[in-house]
């Protein structure tokens, strides 16, 4: 088990869960087979960043993309979201933890938002770790979304064109409120954002493993956050400069 700084643990990681239908085509099965066993992933890595105490997880659960895929596949990811939904409330309620929504509901079918919106309702008020399920989501229809809203006030007069900043566009997005990640997690070895968080990912370190979703645990996703651990975050300055200002800030303490 990996030991970990506790005090130097990021707020906000996402995770692309990559890798479900390898993983069951090397084992000769069903594809959902696959999504099945990569839920269980979730629940492992949901609670630990509950016991860590990470206040922020993000899961890239399905994106706009994958309504390319068979229906067939597609109808039962859907099935599995509303059991995974209905399953998991009981645990999100007894540990505090707060499920949210970023993406459209456009499309999903209407028992699966029914679902969805009952358990944002129910945990609405929890704090002790902030979930967002990014279902149906894209980060270049969310940026896209952002402008037409903040288009809009402008054109009811609530802004001026030249008063958008990143903070101000920041507010439009779907993660509003949500620090921008800080870790972002691929698994299955992948080296693509596959339109995830465009907009969030600007300063986030990226963790790339092998390892397939379905077969990422609690070992493997401490593995990951002692990786960030070892690095050094510097927001486009250089490793001098960030030495020279962290000891500038504790000669003033």
């Amino acid at each position: 088990m990996h030991q970990l700084d506790l005090d130097q643990l990021p707020r906000h990681v996402a995770i692309i869960m990559d890798g479900n239908g390898r993983w069951a085509k090397k084992r000769f099965l069903n594809r959902i087979v696959g999504h099945e066993e990569g839920a269980n992933s979730v629940r492992a890595v949901v609670r630990s960043c509950r016991e860590l105490g990470i206040p922020y997880l993000t899961l890239y659960a399905f994106s706009k993309e994958n309504w390319q895929r068979p229906s067939s596949e597609v109808n039962a990811l859907w099935h599995l979201l509303r059991k995974f939904l209905v399953s998991e409330l009981p645990e999100l309620l007894d540990k505090g933890i707060r499920l949210c929504h970023i993406g459209d509901l456009d499309g999903i079918p209407e028992d699966v938002v029914r679902e969805l919106r009952n358990v944002i309702e129910q945990t609405k008020d929890l704090n002790r770790l902030v979930v967002n399920l990014a279902v149906n989501y894209g980060g270049r229809q969310e940026i896209e979304r952002a402008a037409r809203l903040f288009a809009a006030d402008v054109r009811m007069g609530k802004y001026s064109p030249d008063d958008l900043s990143s903070d101000l566009f920041s507010s439009y997005l779907f993660t509003q409120g949500v620090p921008d990640p800080d870790l972002i997690i691929r698994t299955s070895g992948e080296y693509r954002v596959s339109n995830f968080l465009l907009w969030q990912l600007a300063y986030a370190e990226f963790y790339i493993t092998d390892v397939l979703w379905p077969d990422f645990r609690e070992e493997e996703f401490r593995e990951a956050l002692s990786d960030y651990q070892g690095r050094e975050r510097r927001f486009g300055t250089y490793d001098g400069q960030m030495r020279t200002e962290r000891y500038a800030a504790g000669s003033q303490k």
